[in-house]
């Protein structure tokens, strides 16, 4: 069967480093499209991170290609305006100041390039903080969503890097619409996407709420509830585990595999409000019955029976997890040196398949011959732009 890559023919050129601009990139190269990093002689710094850092780099440029360019030379800058002007995209996340310096301006290239597609990845959409440096956790404090995520008196920043990653994503969402758009036009668009319009996005319904009850939300870990059960709570084997119940019918399974047939026959628990209201008295006979089952013994009722439930892992214990070591849950990524490591790619299925390819890391400037050469350098004027006395081979 067919691979599906949608953007097969198309080539983007990513100016971008830390995670937001290089996950749009990411996503175009799982779409098919030849992504074209250009990295300073140095390279992107990015690829010196260490710590909770040392995954960024090989984890979202995957699939690409590096090209060497020293944009601070006149033969660096020919050879970037020359390889913009043979690409579709072009995906940048520096401040706006910075692209005036280098001389990369979106309204220049878009009269010299009037079908390119033009994404910016900044902190802030046009207004009166479009200036202002950005972060995921400044952003996320921002918004409110780090309110949200704490309990009262301690905000806290979600788990991962989840607004720079969904801010790509919609970089890419937005190149796809260009490119349909283009087909009947002729003509490509300036995108900017927003890291703080991003996170005021996921807090959303929050905000909605407000708007509709008047009521302030309060944190997550001290919310008002909605269901009977919606908690955390510890096995017999030591295991924590979330349990969600949200229907009648799931109150009703749980009950009664929990030997709790007394709640379905008592008085005070015949509606839903009324199990919400009884969490007091009733949390902690549920929390006794939870703890008299070993985890592997709930995790296959609660299967049987479709109830929510979830033992909280750690990120690294997905690497034995059954469901994500199926085939296609994993995609391997070879490094530079014979070195490897495995990832998630795109979270879809097209026709049944999850989506495979060539999503390898590439190499400082291995593609700086094939991609200058490509365009008309020789050997000296390919030395001259990329800054470079040798430049990488082509892998």
């Amino acid at each position: 069967m067919r691979e599906f890559k949608p953007l097969h023919g198309i080539r983007a050129v990513e100016l971008s480093h830390m995670i937001m601009g290089p996950s749009c990139g990411m996503f175009l190269a799982f779409l098919g499209a030849e992504v074209i990093k250009v990295e300073p002689p140095s390279g992107d710094k990015t690829r010196r991170l260490t710590g909770m850092g040392a995954s960024f780099f090989p984890l979202f440029n995957r699939g690409k290609k590096s090209v060497q360019v020293d944009i601070e030379t006149s033969e660096g800058k020919e050879a970037l305006y020359a390889l913009v002007g043979t690409s579709d995209v072009l995906v940048e996340n520096f401040r706006d100041a910075s692209l005036d310096r280098m001389g990369i301006r979106p309204d220049d290239l878009r009269r010299k390039f009037p079908k390119l597609i033009f994404v910016s990845c900044k902190g802030f959409l046009r207004g009166p903080y479009e200036h202002r440096p950005a972060l995921d956790e400044v952003v996320q404090m921002a918004t409110g969503l780090a309110y949200m995520t704490g309990p009262q008196g301690r905000p806290l920043r979600v788990g991962s890097s989840a607004n720079d990653i969904m801010a790509g994503l919609f970089g890419a969402c937005g190149v796809l619409g260009a490119l349909r758009e283009r087909d009947a036009t002729g003509e490509g668009r300036e995108f900017r996407v927003g890291l703080f319009e991003n996170s005021l996005l996921l807090v959303a319904q929050h905000m909605v709420q407000f708007a509709l009850t008047g009521i302030e939300p309060p944190p997550m870990p001290d919310k008002i509830f909605s269901w009977p059960v919606y908690d955390v709570f510890q096995t017999g084997d030591g295991v924590d585990m979330f349990i969600g119940v949200v229907t009648e019918g799931q109150w009703e399974k749980f009950c009664r595999l929990l030997g709790l047939e007394e709640f379905l026959a008592h008085p005070g628990l015949q509606t839903k409000v009324a199990q919400i209201e009884a969490r007091t008295w009733t949390m902690p006979i549920i929390r006794r019955a939870v703890a008299e089952k070993d985890s592997s013994e709930l995790s296959k009722l609660f299967e049987q029976q479709r109830i929510p439930f979830a033992p909280i892992a750690k990120p690294s214990e997905m690497y034995d997890d059954p469901h994500v070591n199926r085939e296609g849950g994993l995609i391997v990524s070879n490094l530079e040196g014979g070195s490897a490591f495995s990832a998630p790619g795109m979270p879809y299925e097209v026709d049944g398949l999850a989506g495979r390819g060539d999503m390898d890391v590439p190499a400082l400037g291995a593609h700086t011959r094939e991609i200058l050469g490509g365009l008309g350098l020789d050997g000296e004027a390919i030395r001259r732009a990329s800054g470079k006395r040798e430049c990488g081979e082509e892998k």
